[in-house]
């Protein structure tokens, strides 16, 4: 039980760590005339092609792309524009209010309007990418990153994001329906558990009286090494990479091949679901190799950048498994729903918030687990009825989108009830 127990705290630091990471980023974008400037040339493209020439291209498309018919929707329509905004929109009102990665839900999101699984991975990883090298701020966060780690790290990453985009692939090419699965039953997993730990996590909380900073806090993790990482630092083989030498005199060192893993299971993880890794980087720094939260956010800006740039592009756009229209639609839709939650939080108790994430990640877990027997029938893998597999995918597909729908109406309704209050408290700062 303790296991699982730790495990949930590892998910969920992962999780907290990168909504830190969306939400900074939303900030540094739209604090800045160019990058807003920047954000609008990138639209451009989705305006020229998505509304003038959405005929033209909508059927030219397929056959550009190998005449596979599983890319449907047209990845030219304005309708699945509007949707990639509201799914953008939801993802950032989760991360932005309650502090914990929204990031989830987007791809289970996806698949649910009718994106196949590997658009849904490819389009959501091209997003975080161009979030993160409009909003990066390596150039001011140098001091945070030690150099060393990352690109040791990166040799990693960059083999696991290449052995999650190939095994995404291969799978599709095999069969659409198989690589549906395989991201469904993955995302499942995920879910099922982070919402579990995170909704016994609400439930303790509200029947001890906590209604403290849903976000959390606490203490800067990583200035004292448990147990885990003095055993991982004491393993010497060379070469050792060493960091931390603001925290302790002469600094702390790590085997490369423990930095290598690791990097190879984020790289992995973001290849495979579409995250960007970002949700692992910070706990396995943190609690399994013992690097200083301070040194651990610096490196994980800089990780996430290349991290998901090459996945994006060297594993889906080449391949044409990205829909740069619904990337462009859930940026703008996450970067305004950051904002709004962000603000939301300050008129909210955080025992509410804490409530609403684990509905959230929940949803996505029933989501995908209702859409799964349809998808094993398909294969043949169970004997299901088309008709009950349909069923179920509608139950999970409605069950889905009337909790984040309505987290977010909950949300907008709050902040525009409070915006004299909020409003106020920005003129008192």
């Amino acid at each position: 039980m303790n296991f699982f127990k730790q495990w949930g705290q590892f998910m969920m630091a992962g999780a907290k760590a990168h909504a830190r990471w969306e939400i900074q980023m939303s900030a540094n974008i739209l604090g800045s005339r160019k990058r807003v400037l920047l954000l609008l040339l990138l639209l451009v493209p989705v305006i020229l092609g998505g509304f003038v020439f959405a005929d033209q291209a909508g059927s030219a498309i397929p056959d550009i792309l190998g005449g596979k018919k599983a890319y449907s929707p047209a990845f030219y329509s304005t309708g699945i524009f509007i949707v990639s905004i509201l799914i953008g929109l939801g993802a950032g009102l989760i991360t932005g209010c309650i502090g914990a990665g929204g990031g989830f839900i987007i791809a289970p999101a996806l698949m649910s309007a009718g994106i196949k699984g590997i658009l849904a991975v490819g389009t959501d990883l091209f997003h975080i990418f161009a979030k993160a090298i409009m909003g990066s701020i390596i150039h001011r966060k140098l001091g945070n990153v030690s150099v060393p780690l990352a690109v040791v790290f990166l040799i990693g990453a960059i083999l696991g994001a290449t052995a999650g985009g190939v095994i995404n692939r291969v799978l599709y090419e095999l069969n659409p329906v198989l690589s549906d699965a395989f991201i469904t039953t993955i995302y499942a997993l995920m879910l099922g558990f982070l919402g579990c730990y995170a909704m016994l996590d609400f439930l303790k909380a509200r029947k001890s009286g906590d209604t403290g900073d849903a976000h959390g806090g606490g203490k800067a993790e990583g200035a004292d090494l448990g147990g885990l990482p003095k055993k991982l630092q004491g393993v010497n083989i060379p070469p050792m990479v060493k960091f931390d030498f603001d925290f302790t005199p002469g600094g702390r060192s790590i085997s490369w091949i423990f930095l290598v893993l690791s990097g190879a299971l984020v790289g992995l993880a973001a290849g495979i679901m579409g995250v960007g890794g970002g949700f692992l980087t910070f706990p396995i720094f943190v609690y399994m190799l013992g690097v200083s939260s301070m040194t651990t956010v610096g490196t994980d800006i800089f990780q996430i950048v290349f991290t998901a740039g090459y996945a994006s592009i060297s594993q889906y756009a080449i391949y044409g498994f990205i829909f740069y229209t619904l990337a462009m639609g859930m940026l703008l839709g996450s970067l305004l729903g950051i904002q709004i939650g962000a603000m939301v939080t300050k008129v909210v108790p955080g025992i509410t918030i804490r409530g609403f994430y684990a509905m959230a990640v929940l949803a996505g877990f029933v989501n995908r687990f209702f859409a799964l027997p349809a998808k094993l029938g398909e294969m043949g893998v169970i004997d299901i009825s088309k008709a009950l597999g349909k069923t179920l995918d509608t139950i999970g597909v409605w069950a889905f989108f009337i909790v984040i729908a309505g987290f977010g109406v909950w949300v907008i309704g709050t902040f525009l009830k409070n915006i004299s209050v909020l409003k106020g408290e920005g003129e008192h700062a």
